[in-house]
């Protein structure tokens, strides 16, 4: 049964908890609602997530625990001899999977049973022909015994997922009849269906909290990993940037955090002033109706995707600049620039800043404005000596809120500014930045425990923690200079 279908056939089983509950709890009361404690949605309230929640959450932590116990298991049945001299388990387990996946499409395309299944698996080249037809490619060669752990894991997934569905299937309708058992006319169903959404609540707080302990933890011990493996002093001190993944890389991050700089620097000089501008003009010039035409407009540049941003840097933007600017001056003959994806990436970063100033502009009390004319100030005059100190800190946020999103970027500085990785000060130059390389690092069947692949933890860590900078800047700087009105 497939995880969507025992989700309906949960809910289903819920709301028949629910119905049977509320008249059941009438029943209880003679008839008469009015006798009950609770109002009648109630007990249907209670019945329905005693009846659905633990049966959903089992169903959940099975979904995570059953691929990390099956490829154990699988993977300790591999022989050493189906193993890859590189000594990668996880480039077998890769084909395992793959294989497993297409089993099944295979079994439908040619309308083989389990006991043809059985005599192809002993014939290892007809085996990947007849993957190969269904669209399931494998690289390199593969040992037969990896065709039996490909059977192997399959076999598990399916027994996995039927047990899944008995127990969840099960918990749902034990908790069901548990739950109506339990229902008479003095039940607290309001305050214990309060609680359990409480509870609930809760929990949903904590996933935010638990994801990000998660990510930070991940982070740190493949970065130990990685430092364990190659000297901290080259990474931090390097300026050379040159992986090699047969051996002798230097792995210097200065450049890459040069190149992400030098790009939001860029980004920034261009949004902020123009982001700043349209929030000023339409928070304090613009009519209602320039207003809401405008804004909604504006808005719209923050729903583009960044990949077709990044066309336009590549189209456009960038052969603009080498054909106009860079190779006219000398400076340049790639259409791949820094200005390229600063400029294609500052026009992604208006709306960050317009619209969050916009706001922050809109906050400040109008008896502020009042004030300011009743002294007689022109309107430019308040705009420079009254709003703009007042919406100060909140407008630095937004800065900085767009900083953080220009230093995560991807596409547009792949696209736009290449993958060079250098220092120089020449904005007409290719450069590339921590997160492009961050993929380039991870990309493809590469050997896991080498320097070359953990380097992508340690300029995640590094990422991670210059953003992390940020924020804390913007909230420091919000709640000293913040000024609170009535």
């Amino acid at each position: 049964m497939s995880v969507g279908i025992l989700t309906l056939v949960v809910l289903a089983l819920a709301l028949i908890g629910y119905v049977l509950a509320r008249r059941r709890a009438v029943a209880a009361a003679d008839g008469d609602a009015r006798n009950l404690h609770s109002r009648t949605g109630y007990y249907g309230q209670l019945v329905f997530l005693f009846t659905s929640v633990p049966a959903l959450l089992v169903m959940l932590v099975w979904l995570f625990l059953q691929p990390i116990i099956i490829e154990n298991a699988v993977s300790s049945q591999i022989p050493d001899t189906a193993i890859p001299e590189s000594g990668e388990l996880s480039l077998v387990m890769s084909d395992v999977r793959r294989i497993a996946g297409g089993i099944d499409r295979l079994m439908q395309a040619e309308g083989i049973n389990e006991d043809q299944l059985e005599i192809m698996t002993a014939e290892g080249g007809d085996m990947r022909a007849r993957l190969g037809a269904v669209g399931v490619a494998l690289g390199g060669e593969v040992h037969g015994d990896v065709f039996t752990a490909a059977k192997a894991y399959r076999q598990s997934q399916q027994t996995g997922t039927m047990a899944m569905s008995v127990v969840v299937i099960v918990l749902a309708a034990g908790f069901l009849a548990v739950s109506l058992s339990r229902i008479h006319k003095d039940l607290r169903a309001r305050n214990i269906s309060e609680a359990f959404v409480l509870t609930l609540l809760i929990g949903a707080s904590l996933v935010a909290i638990l994801t990000t302990i998660g990510i930070v933890l991940s982070l740190l011990f493949e970065t130990y990993n990685f430092f364990q493996l190659y000297p901290w002093q080259d990474y931090f001190l390097s300026t050379t940037w040159n992986p090699q993944f047969t051996g002798g890389s230097d792995l210097g991050f200065i450049p890459l955090v040069w190149g992400t700089l030098y790009v939001s620097l860029v980004a920034l000089i261009v949004s902020v002033p123009i982001g700043l501008m349209i929030a000023i003009y339409l928070a304090e010039y613009a009519g209602k109706k320039t207003r809401s035409i405008a804004k909604p407009a504006i808005e719209v540049l923050a729903g583009i995707p960044t990949i077709v941003y990044g066309l336009f840097a590549l189209i456009t933007i960038g052969p603009f600049i080498r054909d106009w600017i860079a190779q006219p001056t000398g400076l340049g003959d790639s259409s791949s620039s820094v200005l390229t994806a600063g400029l294609v990436m500052g026009i992604m970063l208006i709306p960050f800043v317009s619209s969050l100033s916009d706001d922050i502009i809109n906050a400040v009390p109008q008896s502020l404005r009042d004030g300011s004319y009743g002294l007689g100030a022109t309107q430019s005059e308040t705009v420079k000596q009254v709003i703009l100190p007042a919406a100060l800190p909140g407008v630095v946020g937004a800065i900085l809120l767009a900083a953080s999103r220009a230093i995560g970027e991807t596409m547009i500085v792949v696209m736009g500014a290449g993958a060079a990785a250098k220092m120089s000060l020449n904005p007409l130059e290719a450069m590339t930045t921590v997160t492009v390389k961050i993929v380039s690092q991870l990309t493809g069947d590469t050997e896991f425990a080498s320097p070359e692949t953990l380097v992508a933890f340690a300029l995640g860590l590094t990422l991670f923690l210059f953003t992390l900078c940020l924020n804390v800047l913007a909230l420091i700087i919000v709640r000293k200079y913040r000024e609170q009105y009535e």
